[in-house]
């Protein structure tokens, strides 16, 4: 029996979905998630683009996580998967104005306003540590209560 390239993408991406879900942050897979998840976020919101690529694997993803480690965090976490999503990918960035599409990325909101912005170049040069730093200082400005 073969495999569909569907399929075996699926499979293989399924774990890097996996990384954000199992840590609480809800994935995005339709331009309607989006908007209806999105534009509902009271307080701040936290929206990561996944991607395939290794410094997603190696600091994004992880980085993430370990600023959820933190006390202070946003009220809500949202994911979307550029190139497997790519509807949902394309609707995320409309509200992540004034910048390039970057994946992997990672953008905070707060009361619907983009706040604080993480680019692709920002992650490929930085460790996970840093990344993690970087957003836990982002969430002591904006999701301190």
């Amino acid at each position: 029996m073969s495999m569909s390239f569907e399929s075996y993408m699926k499979d293989m991406v399924q774990p890097m979905r996996d990384d954000l879900t199992r840590i609480g942050v809800k994935e995005l897979r339709t331009p309607e998630e989006v908007v209806e998840n999105l534009e509902n976020a009271k307080g701040t919101a936290l929206l990561v683009v996944n991607s395939v690529c290794g410094c997603a694997a190696g600091q994004c993803r992880p980085g993430v996580a370990r600023a959820l480690e933190g006390e202070i965090k946003p009220d809500h976490l949202f994911t979307v998967f550029a190139g497997q999503d790519k509807e949902a990918t394309a609707k995320a960035r409309e509200y992540i104005s004034g910048y390039p599409p970057s994946s992997p990325s990672i953008a905070l909101f707060k009361d619907g306003e983009l706040v604080h912005f993480i680019q692709r170049h920002q992650i490929e040069d930085r460790s996970a540590e840093m990344i993690a730093n970087d957003l836990k200082g982002a969430f002591q400005e904006f999701c301190a209560k």
